[in-house]
């Protein structure tokens, strides 16, 4: 079933079925539209009438994440300072669909494309007291509902920095010689092996394709949250350089709360990382205007 990619979905859904499942275990949403949205790594996204979201595992991986998420986002609400998706419907895995699927309150908003940087920096105070108030939620009772912890090995950079030139060498010619040159000299430059651990709990996956923002460009909503984990706040702290402007950085990490070098470090590099990953994928789909978005935010977290 798996293709190539680590993307590659191992059970497609499309609305015909995602409304014969949910109509089969949620009878009341049974007569409203269904339409997909779109689809990330993990979950194919489905909005039920104006009001509800669907998310249907696509890899086995996702679902411990949608369990996961089920437990633990209806704990966050007296955490959360912007809007999120609520689970309200537990789907179970049945003989049509082997998997657990999840139903949530709709977040209205548009991704934060083709920004200007005046609009971006509106959003510093807002990202910051959003990450600083989920960032001191209890981590034990989040490990309790089976958030996994440093997973991903975030204070490895060493690793990562490999993993980075591995991914740059497939989307180089899709680079500018002066985009690709930034990157290299970033790269090259870049001299510390591991930061030290902190734990907090993150979304884990914040970028611009899943954040929503209204219509003066302000962020309005954070979506997809299967990432969330316990692990270095960097994580998430990465946005102060994909997202801001660098003129506005000051100004996030002051409302934050403050961040040391290391942590700040491994931001950047996680700001430069995650939008290569993003742009791997849009040259994959041909999405151009994903591309497009992805380059110029690693080219915003590379700027000072």
């Amino acid at each position: 079933m798996g293709g190539t990619n680590v993307w590659d979905a191992e059970w497609e859904v499309n609305e015909e079925q995602a409304r014969t499942l949910i109509g089969r275990q949620f009878p009341q949403l049974s007569s409203k539209q269904v339409k997909r949205l779109g689809w990330g790594w993990d979950n194919t996204v489905f909005l039920i009438g104006d009001e509800y979201v669907f998310r249907f595992p696509r890899r086995t991986i996702a679902v411990g994440s949608i369990r996961m998420e089920g437990k633990l986002l209806p704990k966050l609400e007296a955490y959360m300072t912007l809007p999120y998706p609520k689970p309200l419907f537990y789907g179970e895995a049945s003989d049509e669909y082997p998997a657990p699927f999840l139903g949530y309150a709709y977040v209205p908003g548009d991704f934060p494309i083709g920004l200007t940087e005046e609009r971006r920096a509106l959003s510093a105070e807002t990202l910051a007291k959003f990450l600083r108030r989920m960032h001191e939620f209890p981590v034990q009772a989040a490990l309790k509902c089976g958030v996994q912890q440093d997973h991903r090995s975030l204070t490895d950079i060493a690793s990562r920095k490999v993993k980075l030139e591995g991914f740059l060498s497939k989307v180089v010619e899709h680079l500018s010689p002066e985009e690709s040159g930034v990157i290299e000299a970033y790269i090259s430059r870049l001299q510390t092996d591991r930061v030290e651990a902190v734990n907090a709990l993150l979304h884990g996956d914040l970028h611009f394709k899943n954040m929503l923002v209204n219509e003066n460009g302000i962020v309005s909503g954070i979506i997809d949250w299967g990432d969330l984990s316990v692990g270095h706040p960097a994580c998430d702290l990465s946005v102060a350089y994909s997202f801001l402007p660098p003129y506005a950085r000051g100004v996030f990490f002051e409302t934050y709360g403050g961040a040391d070098e290391e942590t700040k470090l491994l931001a950047r590099l996680i700001a430069v990382y995650i939008p290569v990953l993003i742009l791997m994928q849009a040259v994959d789909d041909g999405n151009e205007a994903i591309a497009a978005e992805a380059k110029s935010n690693i080219m915003r977290a590379l700027s000072d």
